[in-house]
């Protein structure tokens, strides 16, 4: 479903944009991510409304086949936000040690206090994070928007996967630019 509508408290959530992760991808993949969804959470706080900063700091315990497992302890600095987001003292930043930014976080608890009942979502990797937190959102009951293309993945594939199968089924998907506007719109 394309993006239709964006509910009148709508928080941006942007994943894991932190200096470890966006060094990990091909610099001008990686700034054009990071400078989308700086643009979405400078129109998100213009608005008033609430944008949460996710990092991830840990990974949830277990084995898996994958060799692309987080080496503990992280390098000093891995974790820190990029400073093109911004950040300001009224964004919400939430730590997590999992994929998705709901289950070991207090993030729910934060938005229902707010009243948000729809999220934007932004961020890195596109079949992890994004796509474990957009599910975490669409079963907790908000209304799910995806920035397709403020997120990416290393592997394209996953993240084809995710844009074209997944997230039609959790929510609506659409560009920058479309976020954006109805944004606008609804401001006017």
């Amino acid at each position: 479903m394309t993006v239709t509508t964006l509910d009148r408290n709508t928080a941006l959530v942007v994943i894991d944009l932190q200096q470890g992760i966006v060094a990990m991808l091909p610099a001008g993949e990686a700034a054009d991510i990071v400078r989308r969804a700086a643009r979405l959470a400078d129109a998100f706080r213009t608005a008033g409304l609430p944008v949460v900063l996710v990092n991830v700091a840990g990974m949830a315990p277990g084995r898996t086949d994958s060799q692309m497992r987080l080496t503990l302890p992280l390098p000093d600095g891995w974790s820190d936000l990029v400073p093109e987001l911004g950040q300001t003292a009224s964004d919400i930043t939430v730590t997590k040690r999992s994929w998705g930014a709901f289950s070991t976080t207090d993030l729910e608890a934060q938005l229902r206090a707010l009243g948000v009942t729809q999220i934007v979502i932004a961020g890195i990797s596109t079949s992890i994070g994004v796509e474990s937190t957009a599910r975490q959102a669409y079963e907790a009951g908000f209304n799910v928007t995806l920035a397709v293309d403020a997120m990416v993945d290393r592997v394209p594939t996953a993240h084809a996967n995710s844009v074209g199968t997944i997230f039609p089924r959790l929510g609506e998907v659409g560009t920058t630019d479309d976020i954006l506007t109805l944004l606008a719109v609804r401001g006017a």
